[in-house]
């Protein structure tokens, strides 16, 4: 056994403060509350759910990931959050329409008891919504302030001992880093001049850093990404990591292009299409936030398949995604994927993928997990970007000069064995050698 690392225990309530009551929101809230009373169990949480091998196979130690490291309980979690909506979580959960009318009425008590705080909003970055419950304010810096003010009063309220801030609001318009994004005094000037390139988003960051809490971005908006903010956040060591949930289609490709890569078989080419019709389907209806989720979507495929590397297999291949905002469907997002492969000799081959998911059921508990593991990063010591957490996001943030890592098989490794290293297992490699002793008479 290695060192094992000096965590913080987890005593006390931890409050998990979500930027956006819309779907995702309250069927993490809602889902949560189900799981505490017994009426539904955490499918799909990695934290709750999964296991982890420690030492050889033939050791047969395979605890939960819940019992190996020092998670927060689920019975400590104390919910809050902001929206443009003055709805309470109960109605805002009936208006989502995710989770059946059984299942939001068995929580009907906790959900009508959390109100919204008012949001930090502007419709320039989001212009397919509005709403009445609005912070005002003479410069963006004035309203990150009140930020910090709520997160601070939330947490002397409800009596909590640690903060995490989700953000799961809607997709904000394309912004690129530029030069007021470099430096923390730039920054903040920047803030105060009300300069357009300062999003809602980077200012719920900004807010949670100051008051020293982790900060998750769920959706592919610039945030926490920007080098002022995980700087700042590496300085005074609080987690940072993003961005955009891995859900759906982009999960689907995460899954399937490593296997293509693996074989070596070549890709031609890959059209996506997806038809959704919950708010994040009216808010993707603007090209502006169109263009920040396609950025996020189009940017796994290279990083997988390294058409520099293998220039004979992926040099040429077209790479095209489509969403469509289409009401009837809610919640429940359909995704189309034609993929052109080739084989032995370059002879082709095709793929067909339709998958109808349900967006915030897939969401809901990689937010949870990303909530219990920031925390224990927090705990942990280990400030700024979380890497490790790449696992769960489309498009993961990485220092400066890193490729990002969208393997999901790869993402797994990576999670399970910075767990090991925490607690001080040693970490597994696959190689298996020792149990064939190929090399004994050597």
């Amino acid at each position: 056994m290695e060192h094992r690392h000096e965590i913080a225990p987890a005593e006390g309530k931890l409050g998990v403060l979500v930027v956006g009551l819309g779907a995702v929101g309250t069927t993490l809230i809602g889902g949560v509350h189900l799981i505490r009373k017994g009426i539904a169990k955490p499918i799909g949480s990695v934290t709750q759910m999964g296991t982890i091998r420690l030492g050889k196979r033939t050791d047969n130690r395979t605890p939960y990931i819940k019992e190996f490291v020092p998670l927060a309980k689920l019975d400590d979690l104390v919910f809050g959050g902001w929206d443009i909506f003055e709805d309470t979580a109960y109605e805002a959960a009936k208006h989502a329409a995710v989770l059946s009318n059984e299942h939001i009425d068995a929580v009907k008590t906790e959900l009508q008891a959390l109100r919204p705080m008012k949001a930090v909003f502007d419709q320039n970055y989001v212009r397919r919504l509005n709403g009445p419950n609005v912070k005002s304010g003479a410069t963006k810096y004035d309203l990150a302030m009140q930020l910090v003010d709520d997160i601070k009063t939330f947490k002397q309220k409800n009596g909590c001992s640690r903060i995490v801030v989700l953000w799961a609001a809607s997709t904000e318009t394309f912004i690129r880093v530029g030069d007021i994004h470099r430096d923390l005094k730039t920054f903040e000037a920047a803030m105060k001049s009300n300069h357009a390139d300062v999003a809602p988003s980077m200012l719920y960051c900004w807010a949670a850093l100051q008051a020293g809490v982790p900060f998750i971005n769920g959706a592919p908006n610039l945030s926490a990404d920007v080098p002022c903010l995980y700087q700042l956040a590496k300085e005074r060591k609080i987690p940072v990591c993003g961005k955009d949930f891995k859900t759906g289609q982009t999960l689907m490709k995460t899954i399937l292009a490593p296997g293509l890569k693996a074989r070596m078989l070549g890709l031609s080419g890959w059209f996506s299409t997806n038809i959704l019709g919950n708010r994040d389907g009216e808010v993707l209806d603007d090209p502006g936030s169109f263009k920040t989720k396609e950025e996020s979507k189009l940017s796994v495929l290279d990083t997988i398949l390294r058409p520099d590397q293998f220039p004979d297999l992926y040099g040429d291949y077209t790479h095209l995604v489509r969403i469509n905002y289409y009401p009837p469907r809610g919640d429940n997002k359909e995704g189309w994927d034609n993929i052109d492969i080739f084989g032995w000799l370059g002879y082709p081959m095709q793929i067909k993928v339709n998958f109808l998911c349900r967006d915030s059921i897939l969401a809901a508990p990689v937010a949870l997990d990303l909530v219990l593991f920031n925390d224990l990063a927090q705990r942990a010591g280990m400030g700024g970007i979380q890497e490790w957490l790449s696992f769960f996001f489309k498009s993961p943030m990485h220092l400066e000069g890193l490729y990002p890592e969208h393997d999901l098989f790869i993402q797994q490794i990576k999670m399970k064995n910075t767990l090991r290293y925490l607690m001080g297992e040693t970490l597994i490699t696959h190689l298996g050698v020792e149990y064939y002793d190929y090399f004994e008479d050597r």
